[in-house]
């Protein structure tokens, strides 16, 4: 790492070249629709899947038709779509052979319970089956997203058969819960298409944290003063959630203890919302014996009023302002760097410092004294609520700037990071 590095760091961006290749780009993805009202969903993954990045070849089952038309599905890969194992548009009159080889994964979303049944027993009558019968299993994955009613999801006959697919290699996505087309509720349902596009995302994400369970905090804390007053701070909690993606990404079991924040919880990962300072740190406390990484990305208060009032505090018109006492609150990555674990290697602690000046000197003081590995300085104000940042790394070697990119972004490099030094120890 270079030991020369900006005291501040740029705030310059452009926002709309951020990632603006998009997480798929170069992926050729075959997309399957086998027969089932979940064909709705299909079009708004390819989609989904076109805008970061993939191309797409739809190939579709003549159930899936009845569903929805290969115009659709045309107009929104900009690719013809194959029906027929007869398509005469291959030279060779081999699709399937030319499609999968092509592919850099092959995913069925809706795949139906009948659909399953097939590619188990290696049945090929359709254009889809025959081309996933046919593919090179070692090079072309083999993705599926069930898509049925709850009582056919839950049939010993149907989990039979997903086990045997699981076992022969092909990725079950899993399923979602909630009403169904036939009017009843329950499992079975096909993952909305934000969050299959998670999954093929995080499927092609480079697997450096295997085996590791990852516990991140993030958000502010809220510390009341009355029933309807608090401190807090300006913290969207953007930044810890990114990373806590990143780490399930990279394969990685991942924690996430969250303050008062408005954020969906990234796909796979196990969520604890707290509120203050004192919640975050029991809530840590009781977990991190678990975890082999700790990130404590949250903006934690250091101070909470001492006693918060039970009712709200009024103006009495004297004009003379409530004094307030304040206690400090627990100190939540000192207390973990400085355990047992910690101090042994076990468990790798990595820590934030939002600062508003003096990145450099400030950042390398904060490492010093939490006694952590790695410690990540940004500039508070300049990332608050937004969905960039700017990092500097600083351990032991000295500081490495990382440069104004999407949060996401950030996160899959600092994740790489972190990888790297589990890797060298």
């Amino acid at each position: 790492m270079s030991t020369q590095a900006p005291s501040n760091l740029s705030l310059d961006v452009v926002p709309e070249t951020l990632d603006s290749a998009g997480d798929l780009a170069g992926k050729h993805i075959v997309l399957g629709l086998s027969g089932g009202i979940a064909c709705y969903k299909a079009a708004e993954l390819a989609r989904a899947l076109v805008k970061e990045g993939a191309t797409v070849q739809v190939v579709m089952t003549e159930a899936a038709a009845q569903f929805i038309t290969p115009v659709t599905m045309q107009a929104l890969t900009g690719r013809p779509v194959f029906t027929s194992q007869w398509d005469a548009r291959e030279p060779n009159s081999m699709a399937h052979i030319n499609l999968s080889r092509e592919a850099d994964a092959i995913l069925i979303a809706p795949c139906s319970a009948d659909y399953m049944a097939k590619l188990l027993h290696g049945r090929a009558d359709d254009l889809l089956s025959l081309m996933c019968l046919a593919r090179p299993i070692q090079s072309v994955p083999l993705l599926l997203a069930p898509a049925m009613n709850r009582e056919m999801y839950a049939h010993p006959a149907t989990q039979r058969n997903l086990a045997q697919l699981q076992a022969d290699g092909a990725v079950v996505l899993g399923v979602g819960s909630g009403f169904q087309a036939c009017g009843e509720t329950g499992d079975g349902r096909m993952l909305e298409p934000g969050e299959l596009l998670a999954d093929v995302i995080a499927f092609f994400a480079p697997k450096s944290l295997v085996g590791q369970h990852v516990l991140v905090t993030a958000g502010p804390t809220y510390e009341a003063i009355d029933p309807v007053r608090g401190i807090t701070n300006l913290s969207s909690g953007k930044m810890g959630f990114a990373i806590a993606r990143a780490a399930r990404e990279a394969g990685a079991e991942v924690t996430l203890v969250a303050g008062p924040v408005h954020l969906s919880t990234p796909r796979g990962v196990a969520r604890v919302d707290v509120k203050s300072a004192r919640q975050m740190f029991d809530a840590v406390s009781a977990r991190v014996d678990a975890a082999t990484v700790f990130i404590a990305t949250a903006a934690v208060a250091d101070w909470r009023p001492a006693a918060a009032a039970e009712q709200k505090i009024k103006k009495d018109g004297s004009g003379q302002v409530p004094q307030l006492a304040f206690v400090e609150n627990p100190d939540i990555l000192a207390t973990v760097a400085a355990s047992g674990r910690a101090q042994s290697g076990a468990l790798f602690c990595v820590g934030f410092a939002a600062e508003s000046h003096d990145l450099l000197a400030h950042a390398q003081a904060k490492r010093l004294k939490k006694r952590v590995p790695l410690l990540v300085g940004n500039i508070g104000p300049a990332t608050f609520g937004q969905d960039d940042n700017a990092l500097l790394l600083i351990d032991a070697q000295g500081s490495q700037a990382m440069e104004r990119a999407s949060k996401l972004q950030l996160a899959r490099q600092l994740m790489a990071q972190v990888a790297a030094r589990l890797s060298s120890v």
